[in-house]
């Protein structure tokens, strides 16, 4: 398996692999920059670039017919996806970097995330996409409208729940 295949599925298209890495990279370079902007030093500059290359990258690859392809193949149950949702701890690694971004705010971004995907999962294949549109709206209202993050990370938790709840989640591409 390449690289590519990892980072966006086997069989991924040129178009798509162009459209992933642009985004990718330009939401690192976008979060790297507010990140500059808020005095943080190199290393902590680093790792937010990188959480926004993945969390940017990853909301588009998600979305696109060759990851709904690989990610809902025959096989893959509500196991697997659960398990994709439960290894993105990067509202810890933000919490333990930023001194800002709060313990409380990485355990309610992540909950909301797992909690979120659970209802999901759970709900009829006929209602999973607005299942999911909706957890997704309200885990927004949260994250945007009573915790309270930095300026400079504010995009983290919108753009890890569109990846993890709206891309990932969705099956719909893959039987097409």
């Amino acid at each position: 398996m390449t690289l590519t295949d990892r980072l966006i599925a086997p069989g991924a298209t040129r178009a798509e692999v162009t459209l992933g890495f642009t985004v990718a990279i330009g939401g690192a370079a976008g979060a790297a920059a507010l990140a500059i902007r808020a005095q943080h030093s190199w290393p902590v500059v680093a790792v937010i670039a990188v959480l926004a290359f993945d969390l940017f990258g990853g909301s588009v690859v998600n979305a696109m017919g060759s990851a709904k392809r690989w990610y809902h193949r025959p096989g893959r149950t509500a196991v697997h996806h659960l398990g994709f949702v439960a290894i993105h701890i990067q509202p810890f690694l933000l919490a333990w970097v930023v001194p800002a971004f709060s313990w409380t705010a990485a355990v309610t971004i992540y909950a909301l995330a797992l909690g979120g995907a659970l209802i999901v999962t759970a709900a009829p294949a006929t209602l999973r996409r607005p299942t999911a549109f909706a957890v997704t709206a309200f885990a927004l209202l949260w994250v945007t409208g009573v915790l309270t993050v930095p300026a400079e990370v504010a995009w983290f938790a919108p753009v890890l729940l569109i990846k993890l709840l709206l891309a990932h989640l969705l099956p719909e591409e893959a039987s097409r």
